[in-house]
């Protein structure tokens, strides 16, 4: 991260996740649970989207770019709980499945906009692009840097699918109406730390 982002340690990091997890659990079986209590880092306020993957495939995806006044660990609560349950690309997640989900977390620095795409670099940057609709109106689409680093795409791929992502044709993001923004990410998951499958 930056130094306009956040940089928490492995311990704030793994107190994230269990607070992803424990609010997908509540959400999903319709249950509580009690928030630990969070270092200074964790009451920041920083944009954060929550992603959660089953046997290696997406299962949802939320977030927010800006906090809005809520600290990080409440924010991390509403987008895990959010993307098990309000993600419209799929269907929400069932009891049966929590053991399956791993999750992986992005606390993100504020977006800027680029003046050319020749500044986005590929692993660092995250991308998000508004671009005139067809139908009149703006459209929207936002990608992770760590999407472009799973799939090996250069620049250019990233910057198309990116584009699809927000409803555009592939090259939209030559257009000149259309504006470009990066933003970089610590990205921790489950798995990176150990913590997937999840112990009964």
């Amino acid at each position: 991260m930056t130094s306009e982002g956040a940089y928490l340690s492995e311990a704030e990091q793994r107190t994230l996740l269990k607070v992803a997890r424990d609010s997908v659990t509540a959400a999903v079986c319709h249950t509580t649970f009690e928030k630990p209590p969070p270092t200074e880092n964790l009451t920041r306020k920083f944009g954060v989207f929550v992603t959660l993957h089953r046997y290696g495939d997406l299962r949802g995806c939320l977030g927010r770019f800006e906090a809005n006044h809520t600290p990080l660990i409440d924010l991390v609560e509403i987008m895990a709980r959010e993307s098990a349950l309000n993600d419209t690309r799929f269907r929400p997640v069932s009891p049966d499945e929590i053991d399956e989900l791993d999750i992986e977390i992005s606390v993100l620095t504020p977006m800027r906009r680029v003046n050319s795409p020749d500044e986005v670099e590929v692993g660092k940057h995250g991308l998000y692009i508004i671009g005139p609709s067809p139908m009149g109106g703006k459209r929207h689409g936002t990608l992770l840097p760590q999407v472009a680093t799973e799939h090996g795409w250069d620049r250019t791929t990233f910057l198309e699918h990116t584009a699809r992502k927000a409803g555009l044709s592939p090259d939209a993001w030559k257009d000149k109406e259309t504006e470009i923004f990066v933003y970089e990410a610590q990205v921790f998951g489950e798995k990176d730390l150990g913590l997937w499958p999840p112990k009964k």
